[in-house]
């Protein structure tokens, strides 16, 4: 097992990685204070882990909650079925929430522990590569709205992270890509050497290597604990993990929430990024072509959906009400080369619409 730490001084954190974490007891009930605990799961991953991580906190007083799964139901109705157990069961503001699931999951665990009461204790136990790397780590919580994705949330810590490496070895071909889009966002914009060895080691993580895995989950979490521990709330540093992230929640909420994974979507909004990278002088042909060489062969889209099924106005309309807009402007994470990055509104707005309308 390898262990990480958020520092965040009083509210930081350890991460736990390693092979057959779910079931141990007594790496968790340590971070649990009060009697109660519930496990919020979803449909797909309750049938899988529910049992053993209930019986990981056997001597609490444990209750569950199933969720739908998918990122349709992100939404502030699926939360109320959060609340209404916790205050159907007369759960108390000493309790913990467990998040068992992928980032869906975890995301809006995180947002009704940071609202119930006001604030309780939640623990993040991501079960895919996504939420492994990325979304259980920092505490950004939150939910969809038909208008923008992640625009009601809150940030919202957790009492550490359990990342159970084996239940990988249950996760669809398609979300094992859409997470290794985060792992490569990781080598694009600020670890050169990180995306070196994606590049001689991608084939060993698509074949589920535990020991490329392993090392690539902890390499992702170490990059991101970084930069949380200096920039909490997002004031500057941390928009750097917005890489691709407002081409791509364009299109997830364009084409309708869970027909492009958010994978999906960072992965072609990232290449958009490349290609106006390339027509501000920053990055070469070469560069663009060596990114998205990496996204094909993990079976990644390199392009966003065609003119015909989302124009540039709803694109640009999109992007628009993305949370990092600032007085109007659309601010974007860009590339200097390849292992720095950087967060800027000022481009030329033709760049924009060119990027738009030629990387189709």
């Amino acid at each position: 097992m390898k262990t990480l730490r958020v520092e965040l001084g009083d509210r930081g954190y350890p991460i736990f990685i390693g092979q057959g974490l779910m079931g141990q007891a007594e790496l968790v009930k340590s971070y649990v204070k009060g009697r109660q605990v519930l496990i919020v799961t979803n449909t797909v991953v309750a049938p899988l882990y529910l049992s053993a991580c209930e019986a990981a906190f056997a001597e609490f007083d444990v209750k569950s909650v199933i969720l739908p799964d998918g990122e349709v139901y992100k939404t502030l109705e699926t939360l109320n079925l959060i609340f209404d157990e916790l205050i159907g069961q007369r759960f108390d503001r000493s309790c913990t929430l467990i998040a068992l699931g992928g980032g869906v999951t975890g995301d809006m665990t995180g947002f009704a522990a940071a609202c119930f009461q006001r604030g309780v204790k939640f623990i993040q136990m991501p079960t895919t590569l996504l939420s492994q790397v990325d979304s259980s780590v920092g505490g950004k919580t939150g939910v969809n709205h038909p208008l923008g994705k992640n625009m009601i949330g809150a940030f919202h810590q957790p009492e550490c992270v359990v990342i159970d490496t084996e239940t990988l070895n249950t996760l669809e071909d398609r979300q094992l890509s859409a997470g290794l889009a985060e792992v490569i966002k990781y080598g694009l914009i600020q670890d050169i050497e990180f995306f070196e060895w994606l590049e001689k080691n991608i084939e060993r993580l698509m074949n589920r290597d535990p020991e490329a895995l392993s090392y690539a989950i902890e390499r992702s979490c170490q990059d991101k604990a970084e930069i949380v521990a200096k920039d909490e709330k997002e004031a500057g540093l941390r928009a750097l993990f917005n890489l691709g992230h407002t081409f791509g929640h364009a299109i997830e909420s364009g084409m309708g929430y869970g027909n492009w994974l958010h994978g999906e979507g960072v992965s072609a909004g990232t290449m958009q990024a490349m290609y106006l990278s390339k027509l501000l002088g920053h990055l070469s042909e070469g560069d663009v072509t060596r990114v998205q060489s990496l996204f094909e062969r993990v079976n990644l889209p390199v392009k966003p959906p065609t003119v015909a099924e989302m124009n540039n106005q709803a694109f640009l309309d999109l992007m628009a009400g993305d949370k990092k807009v600032q007085a109007g402007t659309i601010r974007l994470v860009l590339l200097k080369s390849i292992g720095q990055a950087y967060v800027t509104g000022d481009y030329p707005g033709h760049f924009l619409e060119k990027t738009l309308t030629e990387w189709r």
